[in-house]
């Protein structure tokens, strides 16, 4: 596609989506976002303070612009009022957690109710969550599919992928993959779900994708 020419002829329907990056402290947030909006990987980072955000457009159809907004908000602030404010509009949310640091996944469920009871869309319905096990890269780390296929289940998270920032993994896409067609899944579910056209919209997706190297790390949707 002419991506000039389709910006060029105005028809296109625009979206701002605020999508959420929650977690514990230290489980790779901001290196994931940072990889996937600038394509690079750094071995230390800075400690979110509150929260921070980055942009991505997305070329959704030839009648859709979709920018989706990613809010990193620092591990720390779980159940904080400041959460109440971060979470406002938003419309997605992404839970993360490392591998190598098993209560982070413990976590996580506290992570999902902190939004349950903070923000819901504008129909009353929760917002889409996904969960990213991130990390995958460290050796030794534990990996049982089954477990985390059961955990989601269980608590109504729509999908799980395994990530790691270092190794791009799963995170900035390269080929179309099983892990691409669920974050399309979850666009999809954002769209489908909205009441208001005109709401804000605004920033980044994680745009999950499959990686040759790592055939053995694949995704598994609810």
């Amino acid at each position: 596609m002419d991506m000039k020419n389709f910006v060029a002829n105005n028809e296109a329907e625009e979206l701002l989506f605020k999508v959420l990056v929650i977690g514990d402290f230290g489980v790779g947030k901001t290196a994931i976002i940072r990889r996937y909006t600038e394509g690079v990987f750094y071995q230390y980072y800075k400690i979110t303070i509150g929260v921070d955000f980055a942009l991505k457009s997305i070329f959704w159809n030839p009648k859709m612009h979709v920018t989706l907004q990613l809010w990193d908000i620092a591990g720390h602030e779980r159940f904080g009022y400041m959460t109440h404010v971060y979470y406002k509009y938003a419309t997605a949310a992404i839970i993360v957690y490392d591998l190598s640091r098993p209560t982070t996944l413990e976590s996580v469920v506290k992570w999902q109710n902190d939004v349950k009871n903070k923000v819901t869309l504008q129909n009353g319905q929760p917002i889409p969550i996904i969960l990213l096990a991130n990390k995958c890269d460290i050796e030794g780390v534990s990996i049982n599919s089954e477990v985390l296929k059961t955990f989601c289940k269980q608590h109504n998270i729509l999908a799980w992928f395994f990530t790691s920032a270092k190794e791009n993994i799963n995170i900035v896409v390269k080929l179309l993959s099983i892990a691409d067609q669920a974050i399309e899944y979850l666009v999809e579910k954002i769209v489908s779900q909205r009441s208001d056209h005109n709401k804000p919209n605004r920033d980044n997706l994680i745009s999950l994708a499959y990686k040759p190297n790592y055939k053995k790390l694949k995704c598994c949707g609810t």
